[in-house]
């Protein structure tokens, strides 16, 4: 909801800014800096929603040469957000004190979307590993 949230403000957010550009001949460097953090937002978000999914990318061919319980160790491996997490939350931090051009904000506030989307990651990691693991004590083995 919050990613078709964000991308119904940038496209509100985009058409006032050709307007203001094109037909009173001021561009909006406000609209320009929102347009660009929110796409960022909203492009982390879904990528952690897909992650979630199981709909992310991968090297398919590598992974489809495992089965049983290296298949297994591998997905596991795979599923590791730990770095984003920890990352976002030291950038987060570092740049509190540093504000943006235009909208004079904290830079941490538009950094926070790494340790959230790394939140989120992790926890449809677990979810999923889980969902590996039921399947091997199942007997089922995921194609």
């Amino acid at each position: 909801y919050l990613s078709v949230l964000l991308f119904a403000f940038m496209t509100v957010i985009g058409t006032y800014q050709i307007v203001t550009r094109y037909v009173f001949n001021r561009p909006s460097t406000v609209s320009e800096e929102l347009l660009t953090y929110s796409f960022t937002w909203m492009a982390l978000l879904i990528s952690a929603y897909v992650f979630g999914k199981r709909d992310h990318m991968r090297m398919e061919f590598f992974a489809q040469r495992f089965t049983g319980k290296a298949k297994l160790a591998l997905e596991v491996t795979t599923e590791a957000a730990i770095v984003m997490v920890y990352g976002g939350v030291e950038i987060t931090r570092l740049t509190m004190t540093q504000v943006t051009a235009s909208l004079q904000i904290p830079m941490g506030y538009v950094y926070f979307v790494l340790p959230l989307s790394g939140l989120m990651i992790v926890f449809f990691s677990f979810v999923n590993i889980l969902d590996l693991i039921q399947g091997q004590k199942n007997g089922q083995e995921e194609k």
